[in-house]
């Protein structure tokens, strides 16, 4: 079986939206995962703020890679996001997923997203099929 690392180097080389938005891994480990990316210009909204979908693709991309890292296929069927503060131009976002459940057909986990100043700027919680196909 793959490791956690080959698996989110795999997935990270299809993911032409996470290199996009400039995510890069800090950390991976079985059911967790952490990944940060600085705010662009292109990723402003007409408020001169990072537009909520950034976020969203952070989390989304973390929650992935997290609950791919044990080795089989996952795909989210339920995300929800709480954005709690805002994000400006040059923010540097980390976002840290940890696994709350995992059964044989789900998983839920939780992903917190902080920017540079260690403030919460947004709660993000999602739902996974866990599927047969293994990497």
């Amino acid at each position: 079986m793959k490791s956690p690392e080959e698996i989110v180097a795999l997935m990270m080389h299809k993911d032409a939206f996470s290199q996009w938005i400039g995510a890069e891994v800090l950390s991976i480990e079985l059911g967790k995962c952490s990944l940060r990316c600085m705010i662009k210009e292109e990723m402003l909204n007409g408020f001169h703020i990072a537009h909520g979908g950034i976020s969203y693709t952070l989390a989304d991309s973390t929650l992935a890679f997290a609950s791919n890292s044990r080795g089989q296929h996952c795909v989210s069927v339920e995300t929800s996001i709480s954005h709690l503060g805002k994000v400006n131009l040059g923010d540097q976002l980390t976002s840290i997923a940890k696994e709350i459940y995992r059964g044989k057909k789900t998983g839920v986990y939780e992903v917190d997203i902080f920017n540079q100043n260690q403030r919460l700027v947004a709660h993000f919680k999602g739902t996974v099929f866990v599927g047969e196909e293994n990497w």
